[in-house]
């Protein structure tokens, strides 16, 4: 297929566009789905019923999109139901953007697969020029209206609908390719059942020398290239994507076969320096949870060393230590008690120590924390966090409450 970077005539996008549709919109900001029915009804006696139902389609949409994009920026782009599920979070997308201004600092990028453009807004933003690719000429003029309302002070957005599979690349100076990750039964795991495969943006970032690629972050290692730097990403301790990094304008923006575990909103970076595991030892005064990406990155023996600790068990992500030390990596708890696993004995130390508040974590273990929280009757003002875990290959329980900053 080849370049069309024409306005899609008559479309969705145009009737919300208009001054009645904004209207709308702006009525329906702040609406309890609850109430839709009534609302829907009473809306569809002043304005036509098409125009209706865009706009409330349109409104639920948003609210979805507030988590990743917050509420100002998300009442004011658009969004298709895919667009919304597989959008870059606002945050993601702004520190990948500083990354590829590292990489590449006076390029261009070409963003394919750009959705709805919650990569080109915040590339936009940093300064770049971009040419957003989509094969849906909805999602184009969307991804078009988006960039152009949340970035109106960068370069303007180049906006072609074409297929990627097919789109020249010639004179691209820096890449990114976001494959899709979802068909008609869900998530796709598969990085070859990707749209398009994972080997052909790889072989497609090569060719043009400097890139990325993003990836589900459950990816297994094996798969992973080894001339490409592979970063895991978590916002406020979720783990949101992974990324493949390529080729650099600068020395050492991209380590080849290097890992890395980014902590946003802090920023926090962590590089893998090819350290074995960390030895099993006894559970020390003090435990620590890496975070997620640290985990997926496969960079806890990096966080072990840091903190001068070692594993409870050899298959379980739990570093414990003697002292108390700061981390961005890790979430550190001071434990009180270690206990076989055995609910009847954890219920009746609960209920000698007044705890009402149990904050449950598990890594090993079959038992689900609903399922245990029903079960010991919690009851009291005391709070505490019990591990349900394993040490040295037992079942155990480890009880304790959030080490002081």
């Amino acid at each position: 297929m080849g370049r069309v970077t024409d306005r899609v005539p008559s479309s969705p996008l145009a009737d919300l566009l208009s001054a009645e549709g904004q209207a709308l919109l702006s009525e329906l900001r702040d609406h309890d789905p609850a109430r839709e029915l009534a609302l829907a009804t009473r809306l569809r006696r002043e304005h036509p019923a098409e125009l209706v139902s865009a706009a409330l389609t349109q409104a639920r949409l948003r609210q979805r999109a507030v988590a990743k994009f917050g509420a100002e920026d998300a009442h004011r782009m658009y969004f298709t139901p895919n667009g919304v599920e597989q959008a870059t979070r606002s945050g993601v997308a702004a520190h990948r953007a500083a990354r590829f201004r590292d990489l590449a600092p006076s390029a261009a990028v070409t963003d394919l697969c750009c959705g709805v453009g919650g990569d080109a807004i915040e590339l936009t933003r940093a300064g770049f020029a971009v040419t957003a690719v989509d094969l849906d000429p909805l999602t184009c003029e969307i991804a078009r209206t988006n960039v152009r309302t949340l970035a109106p002070g960068g370069p303007a957005p180049t906006v072609i609908r074409a297929d990627v599979l097919e789109y020249d690349l010639t004179g691209t100076r820096a890449l990114f390719i976001d494959p899709a990750r979802r068909g008609g039964r869900g998530r796709i795991f598969d990085p070859e059942a990707y749209s398009p495969p994972l080997s052909w943006a790889v072989d497609a970032v090569r060719r043009v020398g400097v890139g990325a690629v993003k990836i589900a972050p459950g990816i297994p290692h094996e798969l992973i290239p080894d001339d490409f730097e592979a970063e895991w990403i978590s916002d406020g301790g979720d783990v949101k994507e992974a990324v493949l990094w390529y080729g650099s304008e600068r020395p050492d923006a991209v380590v080849p076969g290097g890992r890395r575990a980014t902590l946003l909103p802090s920023g926090a970076a962590l590089a893998g320096r090819g350290l074995p595991d960390p030895p099993v030892r006894k559970t020390g005064r003090y435990l620590y949870e890496p975070d997620g990406a640290v985990i997926r990155a496969h960079l806890v023996a990096e966080v072990a060393d840091e903190l001068d600790g070692g594993l409870i068990d050899e298959t379980i992500a739990y570093i414990t230590a003697d002292e108390a030390r700061p981390t961005p990596y890790a979430t550190g708890y001071e434990i009180t008690d270690e206990l076989p696993f055995n609910l009847k004995k954890l219920k009746a130390l609960l209920r000698e120590r007044e705890v009402g508040i149990l904050t449950v974590k598990k890594r090993g273990s079959a038992v689900e924390p609903e399922e245990l929280r029903r079960r010991v009757k919690l009851r009291g003002a005391g709070t505490a966090t019990v591990f349900l875990t394993r040490v040295a290959g037992a079942p155990t329980m480890l009880i304790g409450h959030p080490a002081r900053a």
